[in-house]
């Protein structure tokens, strides 16, 4: 199979929590946040230190947009 994105994320967010999965050369990684704008920030400093270039987003309601917003 051929790689596309070397480094990228996806994520499931929930009303109260965001659990991140990061698929990089070095592994898979999963770790899961609080949906408060501190953690949220957590969230987006965690992947930017992952290098990752693409994110993917699975989401109901609207749930998604504060996560799309930072």
């Amino acid at each position: 199979m051929e790689v596309l994105h070397s480094h990228c994320c996806g994520l499931d967010v929930h009303k109260k929590s965001i659990t991140a999965c990061t698929i990089t050369p070095d592994g898979k990684e999963i770790r899961t946040f609080a949906t408060m704008t501190r953690n949220l920030v957590e969230l987006v400093d965690w992947i930017k230190s992952k290098d990752c270039t693409h994110v993917a987003m699975e989401s109901t309601g609207d749930y998604w947009k504060p996560v799309f917003n930072l």
